[in-house]
């Protein structure tokens, strides 16, 4: 059996309980590609919460989106099945047993080989997402489109928040550093010691001042030649946009990509093995049109075609 979305000629669009992209709300990994995954968590933020509610913002506006990437020349369910499996269990305020929860629910996702597309949720999430891709695969590199590099060691003494997860998976040995680059970072810091700290971790810091200069094309290269083949984690923080587009977000900054900039970055890892993905940091309450929301929903429709190349391909 293949899970795909209904017909919207025989179903509308704004019918029915909202699920990413109307895909089924079945919550199996078989015969699954990739399952979409709510992690309604923001006790890591340090400033503007609110994230929990991005997956629900991200689901209403994906239904506007179509199985076919005109800009990949793929229609997904010709070639993937998926699934929108819910939301994992988390408990408000503690962090810590959030993330014991994060790890035991995406565990059997990833056990099975199904790629998942979790949506935040605040960046804190990623390190137990990491935690579960590692148990099956390994460390793995990770591609980082932010506007932040979430390598700090701590926030008021306090060891783990949205702006630390990296560090902390460094420090664990969940990410291969040597294949992983930090993408679009920007906007003040505390020091240059901000971006060397990343540096000093392993990453490659493709700054958005460095990425306008070189432009898009020469920055895909990068990106592709940093990975290689290697197991990848994409994780996407939705402030990689310019508050222009993407307002509905935290902690804002100046200075970054517009939509067809972040969609043609993305485009370019149509080559990258990615195993496991998440987009984070949409907070849908300080963005009343639903831009910020939609902005994500088209992220993920990219990434999934992407699958759908690879899998037409019989790279996976």
């Amino acid at each position: 059996m293949k899970y795909q979305p209904p017909s919207a000629s025989a179903s509308p669009r704004f019918a029915g309980i909202k699920t990413f992209m109307r895909l089924p709300h079945v919550k199996t990994t078989e015969d699954v590609d990739f399952a979409i995954v709510g992690i309604p968590f923001d006790t890591g933020c340090c400033y503007k919460n609110g994230a929990r509610f991005g997956p629900d913002a991200i689901r209403i506006s994906s239904t506007l989106m179509r199985n076919y990437s005109m800009n990949l020349d793929i229609n997904i369910f010709d070639y993937l099945s998926g699934v929108d499996y819910g939301d994992l269990d988390i408990t408000p305020g503690y962090i810590l047993e959030s993330y014991k929860q994060i790890e035991e629910g995406l565990q059997p996702i990833i056990d099975a080989g199904v790629v998942p597309f979790a949506m935040g949720g605040d960046h804190s999430i990623t390190l137990a997402e990491l935690r579960a891709v590692a148990k099956k695969h390994g460390p793995v590199a990770l591609v980082h489109f932010d506007s932040h590099l979430d390598t700090w060691d701590q926030y008021w003494g306090q060891k783990y928040a949205h702006g630390t997860p990296f560090r902390r998976a460094c420090e664990e040995g969940l990410i291969d550093t040597e294949h992983s680059i930090q993408v679009g970072i920007r906007g003040s810091q505390y020091g240059p010691e901000d971006v060397q700290g990343s540096i000093d971790l392993g990453f490659d810091v493709l700054t958005a001042n460095e990425l306008h200069k070189i432009g898009i094309e020469e920055g895909v290269k990068r990106i592709q030649k940093r990975v290689g083949e290697a197991k990848t984690f994409l994780t996407f923080d939705i402030d990689f946009v310019d508050p222009s587009m993407a307002p509905g977000t935290g902690t804002i900054e100046v200075g970054g990509f517009d939509g067809y900039e972040t969609m043609t970055l993305i485009q370019g890892l149509r080559d990258v093995n990615l195993v496991a993905t998440d987009f984070v940091e949409v907070l849908p309450t300080i963005d009343p049109s639903g831009k910020t929301a939609y902005m994500c929903a088209n992220v993920m429709h990219e990434v999934i075609s992407i699958l759908a190349l690879q899998k037409k391909a019989g790279k996976r």
